[in-house]
């Protein structure tokens, strides 16, 4: 069995990353929410602007929140901003926002908080951002999502070859980082943990239940409508709201048509009630936490348990010609999962079948080409997260991706200032387009070298599987970076413009 001391073995935990937020979205409009003359609200504190008004403005408000003892105080820019969409990515660039000095408010569809969803992934560029954001209590984010990640310093990541079941390659966590920790849980806990600092610690409005109807802008400002008729404007509206977002038709001038990734993935998460039970599987689940993978031709097939053994969950990636038009979840069948496992070692279906029914999803993968821009003609509307760039599972980088882009964006908006939103928002463009690209690209080349491994190759070299760890990916600080080029990043775009 070979060892691989480089690799980490926790940043190899292919998740869905952002595309979905762990929350239920299919409710509508949230009652309740709306004061004032003819019904109409700004969105922010419940203030109206004027009699028989019809678009709310949130220019010039405050979240009445001063950040005392959460971060330093930063003087405030004037920049009022909404963002669509209460997933990670909406969520850290309402946070940075807010650190930032600027007036936020989140609309979100869902109406009500639901811990929903299975594994995410966060990289330690991901870590450095949570590590930063302090809270109420005097602790940091980053210290109340580690009792809830894997840890895997002692186990690390056995990849097995899918029909032998033989370990070919056991990659070890590299030194742990405390100012760039890595984070792998059940997304709708940290989700919560996210939601809740947002809202209740830092105070930012956040309106739930509010489908848009239509995002829309002019020289002075941008808005969204919502289903009510209900329009809310502001300096910039950022459109964090995924893949299906109505503000890419803002911003391309056009509908994109996205296209089949030619995969799905079959996914659980549950109690290791049955695992246990099982002398076969007892192994997976009474010595803390684990990590197993099983790489087979098109197929790959991850398994982990969690918080001491005590949660089981597991992704399996396979090819699907189904034909949907967005990335979607069903409910999962086991015998369908089981005929994916023809031919592999039985140990996968052993473990598949402690799975209860009710918890496996059938999650369709859905693919679009890279945006060629994300900002609008007028620069005042932008796409952030999966809305600009969604991401394939075995990137591992969906949601921490999202997360570098309300960094930056946040630090853009302060640099550029009130009178030059529309350079800020270029400016974001030019920081992270190539990047991002970049990371995309690797969702791909890590699925294709396990599907199409050579085994006799694998055999002489075992870490020619290993999940790949780029320095240039994890080790990014995306604040540092954003602060050190924005100034020249500025004059460029103020010059193309």
């Amino acid at each position: 069995m070979a060892v691989d001391n480089q690799v980490s073995a926790g940043e190899a935990i292919i998740s869905a990353d952002s595309y979905t937020n762990g929350i239920n979205d299919h409710t509508n409009n949230v009652n309740g929410q709306t004061s004032g003359v003819d019904g109409h609200t700004n969105g922010v504190n419940g203030q109206t602007n004027g009699v028989n008004g019809q678009t709310n403005s949130v220019h010039g408000h405050t979240n009445g929140h001063t950040n005392e003892g959460l971060h330093p105080e930063k003087p405030k820019t004037g920049i009022t901003v909404i963002i669509v969409g209460a997933g990670f990515g909406g969520l850290c660039a309402a946070i940075e926002s807010h650190r930032q000095g600027h007036t936020v408010q989140l609309f979100e569809s869902f109406s009500e908080l639901k811990i929903l969803g299975d594994i995410i992934s966060f990289g330690a560029n991901a870590g450095r951002v949570f590590r930063r954001w302090h809270t109420s209590s005097g602790d940091r984010i980053s210290d109340r999502l580690r009792p809830l990640s894997i840890d895997l310093s002692s186990y690390g990541f056995n990849i097995h070859e899918f029909d032998t079941g033989e370990i070919v390659l056991n990659s070890k966590n590299p030194p742990a980082d405390p100012e760039a920790p890595v984070f792998n849980g059940h997304r709708g806990e940290f989700h919560s943990i996210l939601f809740h600092y947002v809202k209740d610690e830092l105070c930012i409005p956040v309106r739930l239940g509010c489908r848009i109807q239509k995002y829309f802008e002019t020289e002075s400002e941008a808005g969204i409508e919502l289903e009510t008729g209900e329009k809310v404007t502001a300096d910039v509206v950022i459109g964090a709201d995924d893949v299906r977002s109505k503000a890419r038709e803002l911003v391309l001038g056009y509908v994109d048509k996205p296209k089949s990734s030619g995969y799905a993935v079959y996914r659980a998460w549950y109690s290791n009630t049955e695992m246990m039970a099982d002398p076969e599987t007892r192994q997976f689940c009474e010595n803390g936490d684990t990590f197993n993978g099983w790489i087979g031709p098109e197929v790959h097939f991850l398994f982990s348990t969690i918080k001491g053994g005590s949660d089981c969950w597991w992704v399996l990636t396979h090819k699907d010609d189904a034909d949907i038009e967005e990335s979607w979840s069903f409910p999962g069948k086991l015998e369908d999962v089981y005929k994916v496992f023809e031919g592999w070692d039985p140990m996968c279906k052993r473990i598949v079948s402690k799975t209860p029914e009710d918890k496996l999803v059938d999650w369709k993968i859905v693919y679009r080409d890279p945006l060629p821009r994300w900002v609008s003609d007028g620069g005042r509307t932008m796409l952030l997260g999966d809305s600009a760039h969604p991401f394939l599972p075995t990137s591992a980088q969906g949601a921490t991706q999202a997360m570098e882009d309300g960094v930056t964006i946040a630090i853009c908006l302060r640099a550029a200032g009130r009178d030059n939103i529309g350079g800020a928002t270029r400016a974001f463009q030019e920081i992270r387009y190539e990047r991002v690209k970049g990371v995309q690209k690797t969702g791909e080349t890590t699925r294709d070298m396990w599907h199409k491994a050579d085994w006799d190759k694998v055999k002489k070299d075992p870490k020619s599987i290993a999940f790949p760890r780029d320095e240039w990916i994890h080790g990014h600080d995306a604040e540092a970076h954003a602060e050190s080029v924005i100034g020249e990043t500025l004059a460029k775009v103020t010059c193309q413009a």
